[in-house]
């Protein structure tokens, strides 16, 4: 009797695996391959904006001594940034950054009021008939810039932080508390932007006070003010360095003008 109900058993279990074999499965869901990431766009072709046909003669004949390409590729500007051009002046890299970041960039151009008499006739020159359309101006001291938190991808100060101690004689106060005018910045760049600085090398160990009496400052003042309101260090260039600088005359004197050693760095907003 056991015997047979086990084969009774056994021919019931055959039976309902064969079934079960036979009907449809549950199948797992689908996992959905991962799209492939778009391949990053190229830099801009930077050699190629030091030939354009419509380039102001002037700009074209200071850049042996400038060296714009490798300056622009250095700070990473690329097609569609927004970028903040701190203190612009009469706009020599204004019009290089206009074109690297094309139609569907923007460049706001920067510089204290007290600068007008200087550079009012070289903007209005440069700007004039449209030829920059992507290029807006801004009329601000250093620590109140105009851009919203966040929206800029690149912030360049070329010549300029040494101005942070220059104290005009139409304005003895100065132009920008510096720790605002770092903190500002940081403000309106996006995480992950970067912030350019190039400036005049003052000796080891000067004072601020060179800032205004040589326009120089000593490098390691500007890192200390990058690094203290936020930034992190992300590359460093000499290719505008000078070693025949003594970095005791005034940027303006005629056997160094335009000669200067220009220290060159590159920070990024973390993320």
């Amino acid at each position: 009797m056991t015997t047979h109900l086990w084969k009774i058993a056994g021919v019931s279990l055959v039976t309902l695996a064969a079934l079960a074999a036979c009907s449809p499965k549950e199948e797992a869901p689908a996992t959905a391959t991962p799209a492939a990431a778009a391949p990053a766009a190229p830099p801009p072709d930077y050699a190629a904006l030091l030939v354009a046909p419509d380039r102001i003669a002037a700009d074209a004949a200071r850049d042996p001594l400038r060296h714009p390409a490798e300056v622009l590729a250095f700070s990473k500007i690329m097609t569609g940034n927004t970028v903040f051009e701190v203190e612009a002046g009469g706009g020599y890299y204004t019009e290089l950054l206009s074109r690297a970041v094309g139609p569907t960039g923007k460049v706001i151009m920067q510089g204290p009021k007290e600068f007008d008499s200087f550079y009012t006739k070289d903007i209005a020159a440069r700007l004039a008939n449209s030829r920059l359309p992507n290029v807006t101006v801004s009329s601000t001291h250093f620590d109140a810039l105009e851009a919203a938190d966040g929206s800029v991808d690149v912030v360049t100060w070329f010549q300029g932080p040494h101005e942070l101690f220059f104290k005009p004689s139409d304005n003895p106060g100065g132009l920008g508390d510096p720790v605002k005018s770092y903190a500002e910045v940081f403000r309106v760049l996006k995480p992950g932007g970067y912030f350019v600085i190039m400036d005049h090398a003052a000796p080891t160990g000067a004072p601020t006070t060179s800032g205004n009496d040589l326009h120089r400052i000593d490098p390691m003042l500007v890192k200390a003010a990058a690094t203290t309101a936020g930034f992190v260090s992300d590359e460093e260039s000499a290719i505008l360095a000078n070693p025949a600088d003594d970095h005791t005359k005034v940027v303006f004197d005629p056997s160094i003008q335009g000669k200067t050693d220009q220290f060159l760095l590159r920070y990024k907003k973390p993320v």
